[in-house]
């Protein structure tokens, strides 16, 4: 219990100080509007950029959805300009890209909790539920009325938003086509999901789903990365393409943005082999 209340100490400090180190980047050109959530009684604040030529060509595009999405002190403007430069490159194919600023990023992403220490960093609520009900039900109908989308979503986050990429993944895995999540929380609930991925693997859509993760060198959440891979490597479902990047040379605070290049790029381009 001793070496688990120093993990969550760690934990607290880290995801505390998501969002301290400055970085100097540039805002890209995007839309911004606001929506009503009746799930999560608030009013919410959407990014969206869009390729270059979206407005003059008529194509439809697949749309990936981004918590920690805001433009001031959060993850919008560095993903939007590495997807910018991905799709300028051919790197990957075009993408809309959906970021959801945060009100209570704590409330949000994480889900149910029966360890009581870790009410120390986020609500035992099952916030992610509701956050995830916004999303599927609000925010997914409000981008396919306003966007030239196609039916193919996914979902990108770290951290605390890479535990409930991970969440959505395994309670609702239907929901996305695939699934991007760096240094995933996944001591969460007494690392609830790791423990019992084996028998939320069987329960695999029976569509192709993409699903990438990575570990730090922060051991309350590489631990867990490194058992799940082991469960995947004989348990994944053959609907599932996925790939895990053990990554002991990165921080928690340094993994997305060494990342982001290969995970979208592989996630962008796997496909099943015939």
């Amino acid at each position: 219990m001793k070496n688990y209340l120093c993990f969550i100490l760690i934990s607290i400090v880290m995801f505390s100080c998501k969002n301290a180190a400055q970085y100097d980047d540039p805002i890209p050109p995007h839309d911004n509007f606001k929506i009503e959530s009746t799930h999560l009684n608030e009013t919410r604040v959407i990014n969206v950029w869009t390729p270059p030529n979206y407005k003059t060509s008529t194509d439809s595009l697949p749309v990936i959805y981004m918590p920690d999405g805001g433009v001031v002190m959060e993850d919008f403007p560095h993903i939007a300009n590495t997807i910018s430069k991905l799709v300028e490159n051919k790197s990957i194919p075009p993408i809309i890209l959906v970021g959801i600023e945060n009100i209570d990023r704590r409330k949000d992403l994480s889900g149910a909790s029966v360890v009581a220490e870790d009410e120390e960093y986020c609500p035992l609520t099952d916030g992610a539920k509701y956050f995830r009900a916004f999303i599927t039900d609000e925010l997914m109908a409000e981008i396919s009325g306003k966007y030239r989308t196609t039916d193919e979503k996914g979902i990108i986050g770290e951290s605390l938003a890479g535990l409930f990429v991970m969440e959505s993944y395994f309670l609702n895995p239907n929901t996305f086509d695939f699934y991007i999540a760096m240094d995933p929380s996944l001591w969460w609930n007494d690392h609830y999901l790791e423990r019992h991925s084996k028998t939320y693997l069987k329960n695999a859509p029976s569509k192709e789903t993409r699903l990438w993760f990575a570990g730090s060198d922060a051991q309350d959440i590489s631990t867990y990365t490194n058992k799940l891979a082991k469960t995947l490597e004989t348990n994944a479902p053959s609907t599932l393409l996925w790939n895990y990047a053990d990554e002991p040379s990165e921080q928690h605070n340094t993994i997305f943005r060494a990342t982001k290049e290969k995970a979208l790029i592989w996630t962008l381009n796997a496909k099943k082999a015939n």
